[in-house]
């Protein structure tokens, strides 16, 4: 198995949304926002070589929505997604298949383009699988009002009008399970019902995608959980959990929303679990 950390670009969110109750001037130490309020973010995604899949772990934004949609989220830096996987020495058509940790656009935008003639919308991976599961796909598609905004139709109808969606299987209710593309899956449903994170082991690593459940280094201590989040109380029993065996197991933590940080480690301390040490993906892994 090779990994590769994927960069499909930069946006900006609000701080505020992004850390819920906790006060501007303790999360604008980790995390500093500009004049509008506005935090960094990435839409990092990850691609999974292993024999013959080639399997990309969310896709970011994508290109299609309107100039005012994407002007909402103040859009930044160079890195795209053909542009990341052309430089791992891959084409989209060489995916296999497409993991969605979760339904909300920034997280799965890229999973469907215009048609040549932008009269109807179509697959950006016509080659691939698009893999979420069930309880999530019913929530996606039968929003309830709280997430509407962040479910949009296009991104999702056509990957079961194509034929290309499938569900990941869940067996049972484990706190890690799993799955049938050959990594483990942690089941998440406090920022959404039944986000995915997915759990690799590589080179003598345990690798964890952390999605939304901690969006970035500034959001590792307990409390501080998304506005975004649909139960909050549930996102700081599983992060938790999660961090206790993150702990106990020596995890790293691979940020997908970090613009500036895109691995860690933890450790145990008198207030509770805390940032241990940063890597970059190269330093840490293109060494070993």
């Amino acid at each position: 198995m090779t990994i590769y950390p994927i960069e499909t670009g930069n946006f900006k969110l609000d701080g505020g949304a992004m850390f819920g109750v906790v006060p501007k001037s303790i999360w604008n130490k980790t995390n500093p926002a500009d004049s509008n309020n506005m935090i960094d973010i990435a839409a990092r995604c990850l691609l999974i070589e292993d024999g013959e899949r080639l399997i990309l772990v969310d896709n970011g934004l994508g290109n299609k929505q309107s100039e005012k949609f994407f002007n909402y989220y103040f859009l930044w830096g160079d890195h795209t997604l053909d542009g990341s996987l052309k430089k791992a020495g891959f084409h989209r058509d060489d995916i296999t298949d497409v993991f969605l940790t979760h339904l909300h656009f920034d997280h799965c935008g890229g999973s469907i383009q215009w048609n040549s003639d932008r009269t109807g919308y179509e697959p950006a991976f016509k080659n691939a699988k698009f893999w979420t599961n069930e309880a999530h796909w019913k929530w996606a598609t039968q929003p309830n009002v709280r997430e509407k905004a962040s479910f949009l139709k296009e991104n999702l109808l056509p990957m079961q009008e194509s034929g290309q969606l499938h569900f990941i299987d869940r067996k049972n209710s484990s706190f890690l399970e799993q799955s049938e593309l050959g990594f483990g899956i942690h089941f998440m449903d406090g920022h959404t019902d039944k986000q995915m994170l997915p759990h690799l082991h590589y080179k003598g690593q345990t690798v964890v995608f952390v999605a939304d459940l901690i969006p970035t280094v500034g959001h590792i201590p307990l409390p501080y959980v998304m506005g975004y989040d649909t139960r909050p109380l549930l996102t700081m029993e599983e992060k938790a959990a999660f961090l206790n065996a993150a702990v106990e197991n020596n995890w790293l933590l691979l940020f997908e929303h970090d613009a500036h940080n895109q691995l860690c480690s933890l450790k145990q301390t008198e207030r509770g679990v805390r940032l241990d040490e940063r890597y970059s993906f190269d330093e840490l892994f293109k060494t070993q």
